[in-house]
């Protein structure tokens, strides 16, 4: 770090470090700004300030550039399963055919839960929302743990507990919604992989195993694949702030659910079947829809289009979108809100303003449709969505016990009344 950064406040002037990252990332090292100088900064949303280094993902939003460990996604989400990446995520490299082999071994080993654990779900409403129990439920699985409950960043017990979790989110998940329907529940089939054993134990009767056509088990895959890590986005911050107090591993996910759950993040594709359903209903033709997103002093937005991160495309709905496609075509599905979603995506995509402004769909424009596809109920996205990203948030909850990351302590700027005195009530 040879490079300063100079910033003068009230005539005097103080040097900053200078840290350039991997991929040219330049930031201003400014942990000692209040501490030198009584100033701090204000970056509300936290959208130019910098809270860890991290190893685990490079996004470059304006050229549209999404890298697992360095391995761009392109190629990730054509080559890898979901297994596999979220071991190249949680350890850094891809796993030789032995560690491939013991790690789905040990996944396969902790999908089933305890059967104490079963009879919370009956503890639940019918219509308790799936993020609430799953944020619950992997809690509760701590209680069943206590030996992992204090572990450090690397060693057997770290093993166990992440392979624990990737296989237990999606046990708790089906759990749920099987407990929301009235079904009884499908335990865990050790001979199927990790994407057919999910839909197993969502969707098999007592009489009637379900058998995942293969495109919607390649597509389910492909969906885990594209969630499984992005950055410092609001529920991975969220898991690295509960982390840094030292919480344990399941708290700390529990507290990524609970970030994931709200409709500017994870909720994002179940607001896009929300928009779709509303058009629907409206028997109103979609340049009218398209007509308001245009007009500047209408708020109405098509949601599922453009990103915060990426200026240009979302490299995740390239992807998934043929995908998309190919899971329709194959199960030829007669599905009007499907039919909308397509020609609202055609109708987009052929649009100058759309184009000029590089609001194309996005992944959760995407998801929102597969999901509704392959019969996933509407309140059950954002959980998918969870499971997914539990490599990340594992991972980056690794990642800063190993940096040694001090607690997260943000300051502000207080606004409030200035000191005044307390007068005695019967004197107001």
């Amino acid at each position: 770090m040879t490079e300063k950064a100079t910033l003068t406040i009230e005539g005097r002037s103080y040097d900053f470090d200078v840290f350039i990252g991997s991929e040219n990332e330049k930031s201003i090292d400014i942990k000692d700004l209040r501490s030198k100088t009584g100033y701090i900064t204000m970056d509300p949303g936290y959208g130019s300030t910098g809270s860890c280094r991290s190893s685990i993902t490079y996004i470059d939003g304006a050229k549209g550039i999404l890298r697992y460990r360095g391995y761009p996604i392109e190629e990730i989400a054509s080559k890898a399963t979901f297994v596999e990446t979220a071991y190249l995520i949680l350890y850094g490299e891809l796993p030789k055919p032995d560690e491939f082999k013991e790690f789905s071994t040990c996944l396969r080993e902790h999908a089933p839960i305890h059967t104490n654990l079963e009879h919370h779900f009956s503890g639940f409403p019918k219509s308790a929302p799936p993020m609430a129990i799953l944020s619950a439920m992997l809690n509760l699985i701590s209680c069943f743990h206590p030996e992992l409950l204090d572990i450090h960043s690397e060693g057997p017990e770290f093993d166990k507990t992440a392979a624990l979790l990737l296989s237990k989110v999606q046990t708790i998940a089906a759990l749920a919604y099987r407990n929301a329907v009235g079904k009884p529940f499908n335990h865990p089939n050790p001979h199927l992989s990790y994407c057919a054993n999910f839909l197993h134990m969502m969707f098999s009767d007592p009489y009637q195993e379900y058998v995942a056509p293969p495109v919607v088990e390649k597509a389910l895959n492909l969906f885990l694949v594209l969630h499984a890590d992005h950055e410092q986005n609001c529920s991975t911050s969220t898991v690295r702030v509960v982390g840094s107090s030292r919480a344990n591993l399941f708290s700390s996910v529990a507290a990524g659910v609970c970030a994931l759950w709200g409709p500017l993040h994870g909720g994002a594709n179940t607001a896009v079947i929300n928009m779709l359903e509303d058009i629907k209903k409206s028997g109103r033709p979609l340049s009218y829809y398209i007509d308001k997103a245009k007009d500047k002093k209408d708020p109405y937005k098509l949601m599922g289009f453009g990103h915060r991160i990426y200026k240009n495309f979302d490299p995740r709905s390239i992807i998934l979108k043929k995908q998309v496609h190919d899971v329709l075509q194959e199960l030829n599905l007669k599905d009007s809100l499907l039919q909308i979603a397509l020609e609202l995506e055609e109708a987009t995509l052929s649009d100058d303003y759309f184009i000029s402004r590089n609001l194309y769909p996005n992944v959760d424009f995407y998801s929102g449709i597969f999901l509704r596809a392959i019969g996933i109920p509407l309140n059950m996205y954002t959980v998918m969505f969870a499971i997914g990203r539990m490599p990340g948030w594992i991972s980056n909850w690794q990642e800063l016990l190993e940096h040694k990351q001090r607690i997260s302590r943000p300051r502000q700027i207080y606004t409030g009344s200035i000191e005044r005195q307390y007068i005695p009530l019967e004197e107001r």
